[in-house]
């Protein structure tokens, strides 16, 4: 009977160093934790049997319990890495064919390139909750999950139809003897760039060269990129006029210019170009106002998500766009999640379904971005855990050998 006692100690003592092995192995895992090993004494007795005189036949390993309390939080910088301090697991859609939902506390997120969906390391697609402007959740529970994705643009892009400029020329300005060449500085006087933009909302560069030619008179020639913008079919440049107390005569209503192609491509564009309010002055030139329709298609520029968990997708045209929510999980008994692997946890009839919120609410953790929650496993007392299931391991085998030379004596006896 001693042979199985002390099998079932080595047996035990095996389980508990295993358990220990795998929580050191994975002390650099993000999300990991770690799990002990729980034993229970075996005792054979009856209804006959005196209870002072009953012996132990071993032991049994009751169960691996995972254990989790909350890992160090570590700062990274990342917007998409996230963690969660306190109760609760992300939500995340397994990638393949026989996708299922899973849990993670490995919130190191990142943009997929082909789907821009937020996705783990695995490919696993980030769950949250579509929002309204506002950044309000629009639906609840499981049915109501979707897959966290960034639009690649935003805006509809317009052409850009007119443009208005107030300046200020400088009175005093000298006239340029060459003839007029944008190559050429010393044939204007001063310039402005205004951005514009085509029918596909690419940004070109409208160019204006002011020329001094007389006595309150100036010439505008207009340009878009190396295109020369002509009126009625003529790229002499526009004519301004100023009265004597310096104020704008001529033209008085936006000069339209001949319809273009921009090198930037999309349609045919025309161009209405003011100088309404303009000034001549002893000042020296300025642009003292300046407006221009039309708009360009924001590429995506780079991803936030605050602490309630909305993921806004900021573009290059200055949109701001509210994706969704990050949907946050909690058991009634997390240690029973069953462990698939990969930082991921599976529901099972021990840990019940799982309950869907977000952050900050009853139930759940807050949430923390250019976070990352690190394994909860501690180093120094898994050295000491490993020492003590070491020793309980060369306790049983002695014990063994001790049966064993027990047993050799007896038979020699007998013999």
């Amino acid at each position: 009977m001693s042979f199985y006692t002390s099998l079932s100690g080595l047996q035990a003592a095996q389980t508990e160093l295993s358990t220990v092995s795998h929580n050191l192995a994975n002390v650099s895992t993000n999300g990991f934790k770690k799990s002990r090993t729980d034993f229970a004494d075996v005792i054979a007795s009856s209804i006959a049997t005196d209870p002072t005189k009953l012996v132990g036949s071993g032991t049994v390993v009751k169960g691996n319990r995972q254990q989790f309390g909350e890992g160090n939080l570590k700062t990274t910088g990342s917007s998409l890495d996230l963690a969660i301090s306190g109760d609760g697991f992300f939500a995340v859609k397994t990638a393949g064919l026989n996708a299922t939902t899973a849990y993670t506390r490995n919130g190191a997120f990142q943009v997929d390139p082909a789907t821009k969906s937020i996705v783990d390391a695995q490919g696993s697609a980030l769950q949250g909750y579509p929002v309204d402007t506002k950044g309000n959740a629009t639906a609840t529970g499981s049915d109501g999950l979707i897959t966290l994705t960034l639009a690649a643009t935003s805006g509809t892009p317009a052409a850009t139809a007119n443009v208005a400029l107030k300046l200020n020329l400088y009175a005093a300005a000298s006239t340029p003897t060459p003839a007029f060449d944008p190559a050429n500085a010393a044939s204007y006087n001063s310039s402005t760039a205004t951005t514009i933009y085509d029918s596909s909302g690419k940004a070109s560069t409208l160019t204006n060269y002011y020329v001094h030619t007389g006595t309150n008179a100036w010439t505008v020639h207009s340009y878009v990129g190396d295109t020369a913008l002509s009126v009625g079919g003529s790229t002499a440049g526009t004519p301004v006029t100023f009265d004597a107390t310096g104020n704008i005569t001529a033209p008085t209503t936006p000069v339209t210019y001949d319809a273009f192609t921009p090198t930037t491509g999309g349609v045919a564009q025309t161009l209405a170009f003011s100088l309404a309010g303009s000034t001549q002055a002893s000042s020296a030139f300025s642009v003292n106002a300046r407006t221009a329709d039309g708009s360009a298609v924001g590429e995506l520029a780079g991803v936030t998500v605050n602490g309630q968990g909305i993921v806004a997708a900021n573009y290059s045209n200055g949109d701001t766009v509210n994706l969704g929510k990050v949907a946050l999980a909690n058991f009634a008994n997390p240690t029973g999640l069953r462990q698939t692997g990969n930082s991921y946890w599976s529901a099972s009839g021990i840990s019940g379904q799982a309950a869907l919120g977000g952050a900050n609410e009853s139930g759940f953790g807050s949430l923390l971005s250019g976070t990352l929650e690190g394994s909860n496993v501690d180093i120094t007392e898994e050295l000491v855990d490993l020492i003590a299931a070491q020793r309980n391991f060369q306790a049983n085998a002695k014990a063994l050998d001790t049966a064993s030379q027990i047993s050799q004596t007896i038979f020699q006896i007998q013999g």
